[in-house]
């Protein structure tokens, strides 16, 4: 059960005085004791919100294995943290299908970890509504995926238990931080897997494991009971073999949730259904700056390109375009990222100035751990603490205040292209996978995961504006799977979807 603060009392008049000074105040003593007195009586609010009864959602589903820690032999890549057995529905469209579901992502009566020591032993009492929505479909949760830790790394390296391997060679790394979950959809473990995406985390192991990976529009998919990243850029997505299995996932799982503040109220498609219509309506367009960037692999700009043309013998047109805002949206996803989500991380995990559902629970643990435990977060995490305050304290937020205020020019650019074509092209990933390495600096390691090689800077920018973004499996170069990421309008996952199903129907998986 979730418990309450210890105790409820006014501050002390020292306390009045620190926090005070902690808001550039500084108090004569005559108002220390008028804030003690005046604020002594302002608890008695907290006092009658503990006497009433919290609102509560009654689990479904009450036959739960809350599993375990699976060993090397089982899982000699890493991806799971925990292997579990939640049954869904006795019948619905995912009757039958084993789901894997990434430990930032509650399923009640089982461990969430977040991919990291500082939440170890926490059982959330809830589902997130993603997990419910795939329970009432019939499906069965299967496993916790790994993931790097609190999802803030994207190599698949930065794990409380070591490195997500790629199942396609073992020295390299899967990607993340959503490595666990492609990682039991390539190996067969799950039919399909849910990852998060705010910087990439769904597109990037997709790419660099050759599996499918689709990042919904924003606000489509509910993200309530998934730990935030950011929230004006949380994305929870499915991830599969095929495209089929990642639109019928999204038929089950997209619509309105009023318990989470980024959902629309717009009603889903049916994304599955529509799938084997031709493509020879659609118009592709091969975005010019998503290639030839800093650290792009020529092999890999080659495939892609080479993938993105092949859609004209599927009757497609295929034509150049060009946005140029789109070299600078890492930038922009940057400077909004950097505070808002230290900012998240200083509040509990949970932040304030959003109606919708608050899980209590999840605050209370993320808040004892984050005090008793701080100091085992990965460095990456420790980073973007340090920095968000720098930031916030010396320059006032002005820069996160621009780059919000950018993210608009941003999202317009694409929307003006995307009036004349149909679907972007362009590489997921700007590299194929790392190579696993022993003995880095600390520095080097973050450096990795934060993609100074470039690794997600063509997948960060649709996080920040919101449009959807599938990563298809397009080809190999000596044995690493290349991705192409096809990018559409807002609310068009149906579009993205069924050529990205028409790619892979008519030129095969590659891997």
């Amino acid at each position: 059960m979730s418990q309450p603060p210890p105790s409820v009392r006014g501050p002390t008049p020292e306390e009045v005085r620190e926090y005070a000074a902690s808001h550039h105040l500084d108090l004569t003593a005559a108002e220390v004791a008028d804030f003690t007195e005046l604020l002594a009586g302002k608890t008695a609010v907290y006092e009658r919100l503990e006497e009433l009864p919290a609102p509560r959602r009654e689990r479904r589903y009450t036959d739960r294995d809350p599993g375990y820690r699976p060993g090397d032999e089982e899982d000699p890549h890493n991806a799971f943290v925990t292997r579990c057995h939640v049954a869904g529905a006795s019948e619905g469209p995912l009757d039958g299908y084993d789901v894997a579901v990434k430990d930032n992502v509650a399923v009640a009566g089982v461990e969430m970890s977040c991919g990291s020591k500082v939440f170890e032993g926490f059982v959330p009492e809830f589902d997130a509504a993603v997990v419910e929505r795939l329970l009432d479909a019939g499906a069965t949760v299967t496993g916790k995926t790994n993931l790097d830790e609190m999802a803030v790394s994207g190599s698949g390296e930065l794990t409380a238990t070591g490195p997500i391997s790629n199942p396609r060679d073992e020295a390299y790394l899967a990607g993340g931080s959503s490595g666990g979950s492609a990682v039991a959809v390539v190996t067969g473990d799950a039919d399909v897997a849910v990852g998060t995406d705010q910087a990439g985390s769904i597109r990037t192991p997709a790419a660099w494991t050759g599996c499918v990976g689709l990042k919904p529009t924003y606000g489509l998919v509910s993200y309530a009971g998934c730990v935030s990243g950011g929230p004006t850029y949380d994305h929870v997505g499915p991830m599969a073999r095929t495209v089929r299995d990642c639109a019928r996932t999204l038929d089950v799982v997209a619509g309105p949730d009023d318990r989470d503040p980024r959902s629309t109220d717009r009603e889903p498609d049916e994304y599955a259904e529509g799938l084997d219509r031709p493509v020879d309506d659609l118009t592709v367009g091969i975005l010019d700056e998503g290639f030839g960037l800093e650290h792009s692999e020529t092999v890999v700009d080659d495939t892609v390109r080479d993938a993105a043309e092949r859609f004209a013998d599927l009757g497609a047109e295929v034509r150049e375009v060009s946005v140029p805002w789109h070299r600078d949206g890492i930038t922009v996803w940057l400077g909004v990222a950097w505070e808002e989500s230290a900012a998240l991380l200083r509040d509990n995990g949970l932040g304030y100035y959003m109606q919708g559902t608050y899980p209590t629970q999840l605050l209370e643990a993320f808040a004892t751990g984050q005090r008793a435990r701080g100091d085992d977060f990965a460095p990456t995490v420790k980073l973007k603490q340090i920095f968000g305050a720098f930031a916030r304290d010396r320059y006032h937020g002005y820069y996160h205040a621009k780059a919000q205020n950018l993210r608009r020019e941003l999202r317009a650019a694409y929307d003006e292209t995307l009036e004349t074509v149909d679907v972007l092209a362009l590489p997921t990933t700007p590299t194929r996978a790392f190579e696993r390495q022993e003995d880095l600096t600390r520095a080097e390691i973050v450096d990795r995961a934060q993609g100074k090689e470039g690794r997600t800077r063509n997948t960060m920018p649709f996080d920040m504006t919101g449009h959807p973004a599938l990563s298809v499996p397009c080809g190999t170069a000596d044995g690493l799977p290349v991705g192409l990421m096809l990018v559409g309008r807002r609310f068009d996952d149906a579009t993205v979807c069924r050529a990205g199903h028409a790619f892979q129907q008519a030129f095969g998986p590659y891997v």
